[in-house]
């Protein structure tokens, strides 16, 4: 039943983008360029700073183990 309910939300989305491309005319295709051009260039940015972060993650310095024995919290020896 939920994938019926997207098929009909994006039959819903494309008839209304056909209705407002009709009445735009030559103007509409612009539009449709823009927001397409828009789109990739989000999803790219997201797409480099995911890219960024686990570049970042896989080669940071891996920290000391935690040892007890050497943590500096006082001690005589």
């Amino acid at each position: 039943m939920r994938s019926f309910l997207y098929f009909l939300l994006f039959l819903v989305i494309a008839i209304l983008v056909t209705v407002l491309t009709a009445i735009l005319g030559d103007v509409g295709a612009w539009y449709f360029a823009w927001l397409i051009g828009t789109t990739m260039i989000v999803l790219v940015s997201a797409a480099g700073g995911a890219m960024l972060d686990a570049y970042e993650e896989h080669t940071a310095p891996n920290p000391p183990p935690n040892d007890p024995r050497h943590s500096g919290a006082g001690g005589a020896g």
